[in-house]
């Protein structure tokens, strides 16, 4: 803090919107996502957003793989966004931890859950940048329902290997913080409609859902219409599917891809050991012109409702940095 004093009440504003103490602050128009980041390099192109430290657009040799939004527009549906301390839904917002209960904001309340985290409205704070990368950091208080202060961090990076990203997380708490991690890029082959792409997911079950889109049990997807373990065409199914039990690679790591059906082109969207989780949605629910022009396909460090389950929980020890990386690889 300064040492100038500030009153408790704002000043009121006088003659053209001025009030004491705002000497130094941009009171003008700015995009509803924040600053706009731009990295390039070896012909691929991201922007990276100061709200929610996302992703709003990627581009290689000048076509646009994802399916963000302008810099005008506010997110719509997750896109790009950056999911912590959780990922998905948790029932109700409620979960008991290390023996004590806690309630969270309920952020869905057509079906009274608590979203997609803390972190995806926020503003994130530029800490490098280089033509190519791009690193923000957003520190999370604690706060009721989620009492454990985090130092949350990305590094958004293009080269010729595509699109990468690695997040830290960092519990500067004094006792232990459960933690869960996703990304939600929409993923798209300019040209190539939802119902006629080619769709992998190395998975061996899928989480079995209700009416709130939260977890009741899983099943195994061999033979079914949800077996997509070989590259198979969409058509009219509508995900909004976790699916889990992972064929890796031998790295450990896993990967979905969405290719046209003449080989011509293709998207991979990989990820580390650490994501052990795929949601596939084919964007049936968004509104207007967005329902069902792409997939989101999100890698997850752990299914629906985590807090209350501990599938894949994450719990990070005081001082303790969980890191993970995934990317996305054009065709």
């Amino acid at each position: 803090m300064t040492g100038r004093s500030r009153p408790v009440e704002p000043a009121p504003p006088v003659a053209g919107g001025y009030r004491p103490g705002m000497e130094n602050v941009d009171t003008g128009p700015r995009p509803p996502s924040g600053a706009q980041w731009t990295i390039a390099a070896d012909g691929h192109e991201a922007v990276v957003v100061e709200v929610g430290g996302g992703l709003r657009a990627y581009r290689s040799a000048g076509v646009d793989h994802v399916d963000g939004y302008a810099a005008e527009e506010m997110c719509v549906g997750g896109a790009g966004q950056v999911l912590v301390p959780w990922p998905n839904r948790i029932r109700d917002g409620r979960y008991t931890f290390d023996g004590v209960a806690h309630q969270l904001p309920i952020t869905e309340p057509v079906r009274h859950n608590a979203l997609h985290g803390l972190a995806n409205w926020v503003r994130w704070r530029l800490v490098d940048e280089v033509p190519g990368a791009v690193t923000v950091e957003y520190e999370l208080p604690a706060q009721p329902g989620y009492p454990w202060p985090l130092l949350l961090r990305t590094r958004w990076q293009v080269g010729a290997g595509g699109l990468r990203a690695t997040h830290e997380a960092t519990n500067l708490g004094a006792g232990n913080a459960p933690f869960g991690l996703a990304t939600h890029p929409y993923l798209r082959l300019p040209g190539v409609p939802v119902d006629d792409l080619l769709l992998r997911v190395p998975a061996r079950t899928r989480v079995l859902v209700d009416g709130r889109l939260l977890p009741i049990g899983a099943a195994k997807v061999a033979g079914g219409e949800h077996d997509f373990t070989a590259p198979r065409r969409i058509g009219t199914a509508q995900l909004d599917t976790a699916f889990g039990d992972l064929e890796t690679e031998a790295d450990g790591g896993s990967a979905v891809t969405l290719a046209a059906a003449d080989g011509t082109a293709s998207v991979t969207v990989w990820a580390d050991r650490s994501f052990g989780w795929w949601q596939v949605f084919t964007g049936d629910t968004l509104p207007g012109e967005r329902r069902r022009r792409s997939v989101a396909v999100e890698p997850m460090t752990c299914p629906p409702d985590a807090f209350r389950s501990g599938h894949g929980l994450v719990v990070l020890a005081p001082g303790e940095t969980f890191t993970a990386s995934w990317g996305i690889r054009p065709a």
